[in-house]
């Protein structure tokens, strides 16, 4: 069995591409500058959900989590998303907020790494994401059994449906436990793939409040 998985991931493709140009000589001073032109030019080419990234966390034991949710917002060289509190990356967050983020977007063979501190923007921040939701991100939110073992589909459905009910008799409610986080980034690493594998990386390291920029070996 072992051998036709083997056989079966050595015949898939990988950074085939063709891929865009990327001028590393001429890079802005920040990293926020250069994720934003990334950013556009994923939009603009169509990339499948270019905002979804990979959050990763460390809990207590010392192992580490991961898992791909939203980016909602990026201001300066700061990145923003949300979660609840009471699910395991909250737990964790509050327990060591260091994370690391990862977006990647296959078709223009581009990652973006970042490493920062997490931070709780505090209950107006929260409380207005979690407004912005649509009804049933809402619902789901409300029930407050993120990550918990579901022993029965119809206590599910009992639980969205009354946070719905909930929803429609007070539609400004906002779940106390919806947190907005900041993650202010002290490294972050733009990777270009290359089909030859010759590939493009720029680290932006933050020191003594100032980013230094360096070339890494492919």
């Amino acid at each position: 069995m072992s051998g036709k998985s083997e056989e079966l991931l050595h015949h898939l493709k990988s950074l085939s591409g063709p891929f865009p140009m990327w001028n590393v000589e001429q890079l802005p001073d920040q990293p926020g500058e250069l994720f934003l032109d990334w950013l556009r030019l994923a939009v603009e080419k169509e990339v499948k959900e270019p905002h979804a990234m990979t959050l990763s966390t460390v809990d207590q034991h010392g192992y580490p989590d991961a898992r791909v949710l939203i980016l909602k917002n990026i201001m300066e060289d700061t990145f923003y998303f949300a979660s609840s509190s009471n699910s395991r990356k909250g737990r964790q967050l509050n327990d060591n907020p260091r994370v690391a983020l990862t977006l990647y977007w296959p078709s223009l063979g581009r990652q973006i790494r970042i490493r920062g501190i997490a931070q709780d923007e505090g209950d107006e921040a929260g409380a207005a994401d979690f407004r912005k939701r649509k009804p049933g991100a809402k619902a789901a939110a409300m029930t407050e059994r993120q990550s918990q073992l579901l022993d029965c589909e119809d206590e599910l459905e009992r639980s969205i449906e009354a946070q719905r009910k909930r929803l429609q008799d007070d539609p400004d409610f906002a779940a106390p436990h919806w947190r907005l986080y900041a993650v202010h980034a002290e490294e972050v690493e733009f990777w270009q793939g290359g089909t030859e594998r010759k590939h493009l990386r720029v680290q932006y390291k933050l020191q003594d409040e100032h980013w230094q920029k360096n070339r890494l070996w492919p």
